[in-house]
């Protein structure tokens, strides 16, 4: 009888990160931080990420940034590049995922991404993709690793109406 309480007890226990993986929200901080980083709102940016070491992968150098403060490092590295290459207005519209992969508390997810954004004034578009890799937390889905991966940029194209 103490064994079966005893294995009770530990999948009562094991129940909320399983449960804090629901396939069905696993985008929500991806949109949550692509949302932030569009409008500047970089407390609900962060807010995304999860609580351990983070890396990511940029084109821009250093290219590579790891640790728990790896958002923040490469926020101020972006804002850097922008200022030195006359980066201004960026943003990132996204699709559905290509591919969604759920295995207990981690998931990986493909985005299809477009960077628009201008340079000296001059608007362009960069067509890509995103890979992120999330966690479940206590709480939530949170982003522990992403990718950006993305074709050469090319001038955007106007609409004619």
């Amino acid at each position: 009888m103490n064994r079966t309480i005893l294995a009770f007890v530990a999948t009562l226990l094991a129940v909320p990160a399983v449960a804090a993986a629901n396939p069905k929200d696993v985008t929500t901080p991806i949109h949550q931080f692509i949302d932030g980083f569009n409008t500047g709102d970089t407390r609900s940016a962060y807010a995304a990420y999860g609580n351990s070491d983070i890396v990511i992968v940029d084109e821009f150098a250093p290219h590579l940034w790891v640790g728990p403060q790896a958002a923040q490092h490469w926020a101020a590295d972006y804002e850097a590049h922008a200022h030195a290459t006359g980066v201004s207005e960026g943003s990132v519209k996204y699709g559905a995922p290509t591919r969604t992969e759920v295995e207990g508390d981690v998931a990986y997810i493909v985005l299809p991404t477009v960077y628009n954004y201008k340079e000296h004034g001059k608007a362009l578009t960069e067509a890509g993709q995103m890979t992120f890799v999330l966690h479940a937390e206590s709480d939530a889905w949170k982003i522990i690793q992403w990718t950006w991966t993305g074709a050469n940029p090319h001038p955007a194209k106007r609409i004619s109406r």
